[in-house]
C-alpha cells in the first residue's frame, strides 16, 4: 500500500471514526515512522487527507480558594512544585527541570531555560515561597555532597556542554532542584547519574490532592497555569506581562484568558445582577432593582430634535449604560 491508501485510513478516522486530532496526528506520525524508517519507502506529502477538527476549549481555572485547598493537602516536592507552577506560571516540565543556578533568591527570578519553542525566559519567584525554595537548595547540596564523597555527583548537561566544560557534570549550580530519588547508571560512559524528578510523580500528587481536597474540576498540573494568568488579569496586569511571564510567542494565545475571567460571558456584566443584584454588592443608583409599585411609561416618549444623534436618544444615561 502506498500514498492513497495512507489516505484514505487517516481520513477514514476523520470522517467515519471520529477521532480527536490528537489521535489522527498520532497515526500519521506511526505511519510516516513505518514508511521512512523501517520500510525505507517515502509516502509523499498527502495532501488529500480530511484532519479531524480540533474543538475550541476554554481552559479549567481554579479559585483562589480551590488552589488552596488542593495545596494544602500536598506535601514533599510535589507541593513546592506545584506552588511554583501556579505561583510563577511554569509549564510542568520547566519546573521539574529548574537546576539550581537558575534560581536567584535575591532578585526574586527563576529562569526558564529551554522552554516550549527552545525559548529562554524570566519569570517571577513567589516572594513567600524563598524559604521553601531555600531549604530545597540547601538539601540538594547535602544530597550532592554525599553523592560526591561515594565517587559519584554527575548529572546530564544540555547539548555538547558535557565535552566543552567535563567538570560542570559534578558541579551543585548544575544539579537538578528537584532531582530523583535514585540514580542511574549511564550505559555509554558507565558513570551514576541522578536525573530530575519525574513529571508523573507530580502528576499523581495533583490528582490526588484534587480528590482529597473534593474539588469538582478536572485538575491537571496545566491547570495551575492557566488560574495562574486568569488571576492575574483578574487582579488588573497588562495582557503583555501576562504574556511574557507566561512565554507565549503571539499574545493571542494569553487572549484565551480573556474569556474565562470571573465576570460571566466575555466579561458583560448580566443584566439580570441589575435587576436582581448581586449578594454582597451595593447597588449604584443605576442598578436598582425594578420597584413594581412604579407604573411603567406607556406610549411614545418626546424628545427634543437638539438630544436626537442618528435616531437614538443621545442622553448622558444611555450612554453610561453602553459603555457598562
Amino acid at each position: 500500500m502506498g500514498e492513497p491508501e495512507v489516505t484514505r485510513f487517516l481520513s477514514y478516522l476523520a470522517t467515519d471514526r471520529r477521532v480527536a486530532a490528537s489521535t489522527q496526528n498520532q497515526a500519521l506520525a506511526a505511519l510516516l515512522y513505518l514508511y521512512r524508517e523501517v520500510l525505507d519507502q517515502p509516502v509523499g506529502l498527502l495532501d488529500g487527507v480530511i484532519r479531524a477538527k480540533r474543538p475550541a476549549r476554554r481552559p479549567t481555572v481554579l479559585s483562589r480558594d480551590e488552589v488552596a485547598r488542593v495545596v494544602g493537602v500536598m506535601a514533599g516536592p510535589a507541593r513546592l512544585i506545584a506552588l511554583l507552577l501556579y505561583g510563577s506560571g511554569l509549564r510542568l516540565m520547566e519546573a521539574c527541570t529548574l537546576r539550581v543556578k537558575d534560581v536567584d533568591l535575591d532578585r526574586l527570578e527563576l529562569v526558564i531555560r529551554h522552554g516550549k519553542g527552545g525559548r529562554d525566559r524570566l519569570t517571577m519567584l513567589p516572594a513567600s515561597l524563598t524559604g521553601e525554595v531555600a531549604e530545597q537548595v540547601r538539601r540538594v547540596g547535602l544530597l550532592h555532597r554525599r553523592e560526591i564523597a561515594a565517587g559519584r555527583g554527575f548529572v546530564a548537561l544540555p547539548d555538547a556542554l558535557a565535552r566543552q566544560m567535563p567538570s560542570a557534570q559534578r558541579q551543585l549550580r548544575w544539579q537538578w532542584l528537584f532531582p530523583a530519588t535514585r540514580a542511574y547508571r549511564d550505559d555509554a560512559t558507565g558513570r551514576h547519574l541522578r536525573h530530575h524528578l519525574h513529571e508523573s510523580v507530580v502528576q499523581r500528587a495533583v490528582t490526588e490532592a484534587a480528590r482529597a481536597a473534593g474539588v469538582n474540576k478536572r485538575v491537571t498540573c496545566h491547570t495551575f497555569r492557566h488560574s495562574f494568568a486568569t488571576h492575574l488579569l483578574e487582579a488588573g496586569y497588562d495582557i503583555r506581562t501576562v504574556q511574557e511571564l507566561l512565554g507565549h510567542r503571539s499574545v493571542e494565545t494569553t487572549m484565551i484568558y480573556t474569556h474565562v475571567l470571573n465576570r460571566g460571558g466575555r466579561g458583560v456584566r448580566s443584566p439580570a445582577d441589575a435587576i436582581l443584584g448581586v449578594p454582597g454588592e451595593t447597588p449604584s443608583p443605576q442598578e436598582n432593582p425594578i420597584d413594581p409599585t412604579r407604573p411603567m411609561l406607556t406610549g411614545a416618549v418626546r424628545i427634543a430634535r437638539n438630544r436626537m444623534l442618528e435616531g437614538q436618544h443621545a442622553s448622558t444615561q444611555w450612554h453610561n449604560d453602553l459603555r457598562r
